[in-house]
């Protein structure tokens, strides 16, 4: 949440005050707005989608091991289909797939039990063999892998986008969104919120929600709520447009060991996890993992090695101790709700958590049960973890 100067004025009063303006915040308004609640306010330290989300790679599946990430990923998935009529903006879906290579037998039965729990609640996802893998992404080579998994409705859309459409709408709807505001800190008497304060301004507000992504904890601080979300870099490369690349290539991950690549502009963007990082802040490029991710490619998909590297970008994962989203509101101070520690997955889950946001504000039950990821079962033994993560 960079510092700088307000783009415009900041209000005195709000009655819901959103910190955070990535997918996650922008969602959230543009449905609070759309439900008709007045002075809804959002509050972004730097640019709007300048933080994780702008970094994503914009993946949007609804390929998950818990039953909760399935729904709110494939209701998502329905809101980016209509994302042109409702909020109103083209964010270039495109619906190529999701092709997960597996190397290792004990993987397998774990992804048959969760393509079948997909499958149970409506997710059009499949057990494929090397094959038709490389039937699908003939870029890969099939030497280890023992199967994989498929979903043909799953894909990737354009981050900015989302939430430019997401911002617009919600401006149209009465909501005031405010960039280069950083929040300073959040009042709390008695147990109640009372004012959001920032550089310029106090905003009286008993409402607050966080969705500051993997700068929660420091959010959460401010109202005395522990939000356990650590930043951890993730980068991403992308090559020069590839003469000859096949068209409509799968978001294609080999899952032993996070490679992954989908096409972009004529070429991919591609990216892996590094096991040696550690926690923190930063956002700047490192050589550090380059070989390993080398050492990947050139088993997996060695045509990619010799594609000229245009440029990359480094940015934050916003992690949880079960890589699992933290989605509900504080105890102690009441109205402090919180949708944040997506792990990797919030962008694409941004249009369903909107609605449940929402609908914890209004005090209505949401589609989903969404209270086994409230913060408190990390003190209550009963974390949710998720397998299928990046």
């Amino acid at each position: 949440m960079a510092a700088g100067t307000p783009q415009r004025d900041v209000p005195t009063h709000a009655s819901v005050v959103i910190i955070g303006g990535g997918v996650i915040g922008a969602s959230v308004a543009f449905h609070l707005a759309e439900a008709g609640v007045p002075e809804v306010v959002l509050l972004e330290g730097g640019q709007l989608a300048s933080g994780s989300t702008s970094k994503a790679a914009g993946g949007v599946r609804a390929q998950f091991s818990d039953s909760l990430n399935i729904q709110l990923a494939a209701r998502s998935l329905q809101a980016f289909e209509r994302f042109e009529q409702r909020p109103g903006q083209n964010v270039d879906l495109r619906q190529t797939g999701y092709l997960f290579l597996l190397d290792r037998n004990e993987d397998v039965p774990i992804f048959e039990k969760s393509v079948a729990l997909q499958n149970s609640l409506g997710v059009n996802s499949r057990m494929i063999t090397a094959t038709d893998a490389r039937r699908l992404c003939p870029l890969i080579e099939t030497d280890g892998i023992v199967a994989a998994a498929y979903s043909p409705t799953d894909g990737h859309c354009t981050p900015e986008s989302v939430v430019l459409g997401y911002a617009t709408a919600a401006r149209r709807l009465g909501a005031t969104i405010v960039s280069r505001c950083p929040v300073t800190g959040i009042e709390v008497v008695g147990g109640e919120i009372v004012a959001v304060l920032t550089d310029p301004q106090r905003v009286a507000t008993s409402v607050v929600i966080c969705a500051a992504g993997a700068w929660s904890r420091l959010v959460g601080d401010m109202a005395g709520v522990d939000l356990p979300v650590d930043p951890y870099r993730r980068q991403i490369l992308y090559t020069s447009a590839v003469p000859g690349l096949p068209e409509n290539l799968p978001m294609t991950i080999d899952f032993s060991s996070t490679f992954y690549f989908h096409g972009e502009g004529g070429g991919l963007l591609l990216g892996m996890s590094d096991p040696d990082e550690t926690a923190g802040f930063k956002l700047t490029m490192s050589d550090a993992w380059l070989d390993r991710l080398a050492s990947v490619m050139a088993v997996r998909a060695p045509q990619i090695t010799d594609m000229p590297v245009a440029g990359g970008w480094a940015g934050l994962y916003e992690v949880t101790p079960d890589h699992n989203a933290i989605i509900g509101e504080s105890k102690r101070p009441t109205r402090f709700l919180y949708a944040t520690g997506f792990s990797g997955h919030g962008f694409l889950m941004g249009p369903a958590v909107g609605e449940v946001m929402r609908d914890l504000y209004l005090g209505a039950s949401p589609f989903v049960d969404i209270s086994p990821l409230s913060v408190e079962r990390f003190t209550e033994s009963r974390s949710r973890p998720e397998v299928n993560i990046i």
